[in-house]
């Protein structure tokens, strides 16, 4: 079985090739913009824009499943993704497993309309399929701890809302397991951390594991979307990035369901093992 994945070279997907690798080397083909970039994975890899559909399926040719890591353009997705699902189905894929979004169908979050759209167009085009809505990545958050240290609080918008996160290698596996595995056709699995937090309990673990007092200081989208401005961030990402907390604060990002750690045979990575790597 050849198994083709999109954005191999993304944080994601350098974490699936690795991990794909001791048993399935010679039958993995990394897809991606920049073929020359791919050479440090150490697989074969196609030229694959998801803006140019006219090359699309002739990439994707003796491909038998394809991971469709879904792209970080926010606002072209929905086009994007569907110009890969078409040419797969003329390519002949004959299985499509994509990363989508947790509780894509009822999320308030800004990115689910595209992932549900993108949903909508594999299960029309009669491939088999199995759908990964992942919840939120642990590591979105690690990202602030260092300015919130270097800062003296940890600022956003999400109020007392709970983030049931797990980082990229927990949804790592859980695509390995997907992919190497029976019984996973016609599957939308509900994918998030074992242990839910508030930004004010991460704001308390970064203070222990630092000894220094960093508050969590909760502030208006607006507010927050400024700060963000300020420290370097695009107008419409910062928008973005404060509006994902704003979901937050309505339960969007939290999840009783354990089938991540149920699908990998493991805990999912608890929120202090983070914290204490991202300061090491």
């Amino acid at each position: 079985m050849t198994i083709g994945i999109t954005g191999a070279t993304g944080q994601l997907g350098q974490l699936i090739v690795n991990k794909l690798k001791a048993t399935q080397k010679d039958n993995l083909i990394a897809l991606v913009r920049t073929p020359s970039k791919a050479e440090a994975l150490g697989i074969t890899a196609r030229a694959f824009d998801y803006n140019q559909p006219e090359g699309l399926a002739a990439a994707l040719k003796g491909i038998d499943t394809l991971l469709l890591i879904s792209g970080n353009e926010i606002g072209k997705r929905k086009e994007q993704h569907e110009n890969v699902v078409n040419a797969a189905k003329e390519a002949g894929v004959k299985r499509i497993v994509y990363t989508s979004l947790l509780r894509a169908d009822n999320s308030t979050l800004v990115l689910a309309p595209e992932h549900l759209a993108t949903e909508n167009a594999i299960k029309a085009s009669g491939i088999e399929y199995t759908i990964l809505r992942n919840g939120w990545y642990t590591e979105n958050y690690g990202a602030s701890i260092p300015g919130a240290v270097q800062a003296g609080a940890f600022v956003g918008s999400a109020g007392n809302g709970k983030i049931s996160s797990a980082t990229r290698e927990d949804y790592a596996d859980a695509a390995v397991k997907v992919l190497t595995t029976e019984g996973h056709n016609g599957k939308i699995y509900e994918l998030a951390g074992d242990t839910a937090y508030t930004l004010a309990e991460l704001a308390a673990e970064i203070s222990k594991q630092t000894g220094k007092e960093i508050p969590y200081q909760d502030l208006p989208e607006n507010e927050y979307a400024a700060i963000l401005v300020k420290i370097g961030f695009p107008e419409p990402v910062a928008q973005a990035f404060a509006s994902f907390d704003v979901s937050a604060s309505k339960g969007d990002l939290y999840s009783e369901d354990n089938t991540l750690s149920t699908l990998i045979g493991h805990p999912t990575t608890g929120l202090a093992a983070v914290v204490k790597a991202t300061l090491a």
